[in-house]
Order: C-alpha cells, then structure tokens, then sequence
C-alpha cells in the first residue's frame, strides 16, 4: 500500500475563537503535524510480537508470546528476565500430547526423584481466547490446579506446556465440540478454522476453553518432537534428563 492510500483521521481540537489570535493557527497546525507523523509511524511499523529463545539440552524453541494475553505475556517475560526457567527440566513429557516444564523443584533433583510439584505463589486470571488461539501442535499454554478447586481455571504463575498431540477425525471433533458447547453454555465453539487444522495437522483440542493458550512456537518444533519421544519414567519424567539451559528475551 502506497502512502496515497492510506488516510488518518486526526483528533479535533476545542478552540476559543473569542480568545483566537493569528499565533494560534500556526500552534494547531504544527500539533497537527505532529500527531499525524505520530500516527503514521504506528500504522507503518506496528509494535513487533516478543519473542523467547529456550536454549535446551536437545536444541532451540522460539516461542512468539500474543499481546491478546497481557498478563500471560507479562509475566511470562519476567520470569525470563528473572532467570526463573534457566537450569529447570521438562518434568512431565507424554508422548503424543505435550511436553511440561516450569517447576522449580526440578532445578537441583536428583535422577528419577518426583518433581513437577512446585510454583510461584501466585496465579494469574485466565485470558482465554477461543477460537483466536486453540491447542494446536506448537501452541504454549499455562499449566493450573483443577476445576474442583479451581473453577475460575486461573493459570499456574510459573509451570507452562507445548502441544504436541494428535490428528483428529472429524466426527471425534464433533463430538469434542459439543462438549465444548455444553460446558461453555453456549459460548464457546470450534471455528472451521480450527477444525481444518486438527484433523489436517494435529494439537490437543480437547484442552480448548479449558487452558490458556498465550503463545506459540515458532521455531524448533523438531526439537519439540524429540522431546515428545523420549522415555519417561512412570511419573512421566524423562529418564535423561531435558533441561532449559537458559531462557532469553529477544528483541
């Protein structure tokens, strides 16, 4: 698009034209100027998503974190800058459906100790957005207590997943779908879009309207496979270790 197509409204002024002198049109004028260079920088280079780099003992995840999840986000990028996830393991990995990392109990735990069991002391709201963000392959999304003692589905302050799962047929997405239904009471549902993608590429739809999803990967989701693969203990832990090196923030 050319300069010539795009159009900005500008923001209208009060004026005093009692109190108006000639000075005056030259000062509007130049605030004018102003907002509307203002305006169109915003339009031509819009705020770039923020994006972290887990360097791991099997390779690099590039996670994209949405800016529709605030307080996901934000607190996401504080524990990285906070060092909070460096030298923690994917605890919980089950081949097919998602790998878990994020418990600070599993910096320092000796091999084939039960580990996933420690969080922040705090939770956040949910910020669920279906069907704008699901639980596609790739998709990150927080870990929390369950509905029983959790029924506002607040998310853990520390623990988070990647989707790996499965395809889906379409009737068992059917069927998925109405109970997304029932339980939402109508507000909620798979958009096409969604659907298309479970039964062409895979993810874990069964978790939809249930987690929040506040990111995705973007890069490594070979390394996300390999994870997915690996032998696990009975308590689902990795029987070799799969440790976050460290965590960083990517301008």
């Amino acid at each position: 698009m050319s300069f010539g197509e795009k159009f900005v409204l500008l923001p209208q002024f009060p004026l005093n034209v009692k109190t108006m002198t000639l000075d005056t049109f030259p000062a509007i004028a130049a605030r004018r100027m102003v907002l509307s260079c203002l305006l169109l920088l915003l339009a031509l280079f819009p705020a770039q998503s923020k994006t972290v780099l887990l360097e791991t003992t099997m390779g690099n995840i590039r996670i994209e974190l949405y800016d529709d999840t605030p307080l996901h986000r934000d607190n996401f990028l504080k524990l990285v800058d906070e060092h909070y996830y460096d030298s923690l393991l994917f605890h919980r990995v089950i081949y097919g459906f998602m790998i878990q990392t994020g418990s600070p109990d599993s910096r320092h735990a000796e091999p084939g100790a039960p580990v996933g069991y420690k969080d922040k002391d705090y939770t956040i709201e949910a910020e669920i957005r279906l069907p704008q963000h699901f639980h596609k392959r790739g998709a990150v999304a927080a870990a929390r207590e369950g509905d029983r003692t959790n029924p506002e589905r607040r998310s853990s302050g520390g623990q988070f997943y990647i989707v790996w799962g499965t395809t889906h047929s379409t009737l068992a997405l059917q069927r998925m779908n109405e109970k997304l239904d029932s339980l939402s009471h109508g507000t909620m549902s798979f958009s096409e879009e969604m659907t298309d993608y479970y039964r062409k590429y895979g993810g874990s739809p069964h978790l939809d309207g249930q987690y929040t999803v506040f990111g995705e990967v973007v890069e490594g989701l070979d390394v996300v496979d390999k994870i997915q693969q690996v032998y696990t203990d009975d308590y689902h832990r990795p029987v070799d270790d799969v440790r976050i090196i460290r965590a960083i923030v990517e301008e």
